[in-house]
């Protein structure tokens, strides 16, 4: 299982927003959350696999900011 971390501009309030997206975009039955009390809101994703790009386009897409973080 692989752990991708990403900065976003999320917030709590986009939380309904983006759920259906992520859990579209992450199908392997991945599990995921944000840390809002972070500075960065930062979202966690484990996942099999190779998700990053896809997250980052779904997320930006919709007008959202999102870069992995190394």
């Amino acid at each position: 299982m692989n752990v991708y971390v990403f900065k976003t501009s999320i917030t709590n309030k986009h939380l309904n927003q983006v759920e259906q997206i992520i859990n579209a975009l992450i199908q392997d039955s991945s599990k995921w959350n944000f840390d809002f009390e972070d500075c960065d809101n930062i979202l966690r994703v484990e996942s099999r696999q190779d998700i990053a790009e896809k997250i980052c386009a779904g997320l930006n897409q919709l007008g959202f900011s999102c870069k992995e973080l190394e």
